[in-house]
């Protein structure tokens, strides 16, 4: 079913309102979640056709609403079935289903219930992938159908790993509140991570034929954009939509029309966003210069910003990267994080400084096609093509995305077969 663009974008952008309007009310995600699931499904076809109404809103939320007491009534039939004795234990409040369902959708209130819906898609107590896809479905409005052909999964494998992200929320007590004082900040970087792992999975897809889904790298931005105006304040979340902005700019120029990979390296400039780049850039200037505490994507923004707007290759002030590196390595230490830095340390300090950087994380990192990738490059700069061959296809042996492996081996060819 094709849904026009701008009904698209409504319908994702009043998903979460809607179901924070149904959860306060009621505190049931199983419930809540299906029953906007299913009014979304009805706008989705009747909106395109009689047109989209005055209050789409006030639409969906009485649509979900009405649905929802369907499940309620149906779920009370099916426990009366099943224990005799369910009628006794049945909350009062839904012998009056129908009455309170109808007040919610008369009386929806201001608020704006999102941010702790993705607290609450986003609880300790899940995984991150299961983090991921709750939060794919009830703030970004997917079904499991779409989130199952992102992740390349069967749709049945994506329906238990959602369902059981549901049981798991239950079972640790989770309620529709706003976390304690004490958790909020590590819940909301656990917002920022699941925001993040969602644009990283778009940008570079961890498995299939296609390099990029651009689908999931725009719900991403759309949620750093989300988490941005519900909290204008947070440096950190500026930080995210820069890098995202950022980084999405060389989107286009990263693949071929064939579907082959096109490294940093060898991109035609001239086909980044500029749009991006310079809102991105703006952002991250402005954090950067009204902040304290520095953290990982304020620092990762300015990297790529760094990158972007050189205006090519040569022109970029490696030197000014690598001391961004060497702040992100105190502030968020990790193999990925020192790769980066080992790349960084080549290109100002020459090939064999950056192998034996990147030579620290053999351990670590033996069996990332990323590490690999890189050894491959800087042994290329080193003038080692036998060695640096070796690594590529060592590299391609681990890649997982098709696109990635395919490059890898070509450039282990490439290389070996160089006089």
């Amino acid at each position: 079913m094709s849904i026009p663009l701008d009904v698209e974008n409504l319908l994702r952008e009043l998903t979460p309102q809607v179901l924070g309007v149904l959860m306060r009310r009621y505190d049931g995600l199983d419930s809540c979640e299906d029953a906007v699931q299913e009014a979304l499904l009805d706008a989705a076809v009747q909106w395109p056709a009689s047109g989209t109404p005055d209050n789409p809103r006030a639409w969906l939320l009485t649509v979900a609403t009405r649905r929802l007491a369907d499940i309620l009534r149906s779920e009370a039939a099916r426990r009366r079935r099943e224990d005799t004795n369910y009628l006794a234990t049945l909350p009062a409040m839904l012998a009056g289903a129908d009455a309170w369902l109808s007040d919610a959708a008369a009386n929806p209130g201001d608020a704006d219930d999102t941010l702790t819906l993705l607290f609450l898609c986003c609880h300790p107590a899940l995984t991150a992938s299961s983090q991921v896809a709750l939060t794919l479905r009830a703030v970004g409005g997917l079904t499991t159908a779409e989130i199952a052909r992102a992740f390349v999964v069967p749709e049945s494998t994506m329906a238990q790993r959602i369902s059981r992200a549901k049981q798991q929320i239950r079972a640790a007590g989770a309620r529709f509140a706003p976390p304690d004082a004490a958790d909020r900040d590590e819940r909301l970087r656990a917002v920022q991570q699941v925001a993040y792992l969602i644009f990283n999975e778009g940008y570079t897809a961890s498995a299939g034929e296609a390099l990029q889904r651009t689908d999931l790298s725009a719900e991403g931005i759309r949620l750093a954009r989300l988490l941005r105006r519900l909290l204008p304040g947070d440096a950190e979340t500026a930080g995210l939509l820069a890098l995202m902005l950022l980084t999405d700019a060389r989107q286009a120029a990263r693949v071929a029309p064939d579907g082959a990979l096109i490294p940093l390296a060898e991109q035609d400039r001239a086909r980044w966003d500029r749009a991006l780049i310079v809102e991105g850039s703006a952002l991250i200037e402005q954090t950067l210069a009204t902040t304290t505490a520095l953290g990982p994507y304020q620092l990762q923004a300015a990297i790529a910003a760094v990158h972007d707007e050189a205006a090519s290759l040569a022109d970029t002030d490696w030197t000014e990267i690598l001391g961004l590196y060497e702040l992100l390595t105190r502030v968020s230490p990790g193999p990925m994080v020192s790769l980066g830095h080992a790349v960084a340390v080549a290109m100002v300090h020459g090939p064999a400084a950056g192998l034996d950087a990147a030579g620290e994380l053999a351990g670590t990192l033996s069996r990332h096609h990323r590490f690999h990738a890189v050894r491959g490059h800087l042994l290329e700069m080193a003038g080692e093509p036998a060695a640096a061959a070796a690594e590529y296809a060592e590299a391609a042996r681990y890649a997982t995305n098709a696109a990635e492996k395919r490059y890898l081996a070509r450039r282990s060819q490439r290389v070996r077969e160089s006089p």
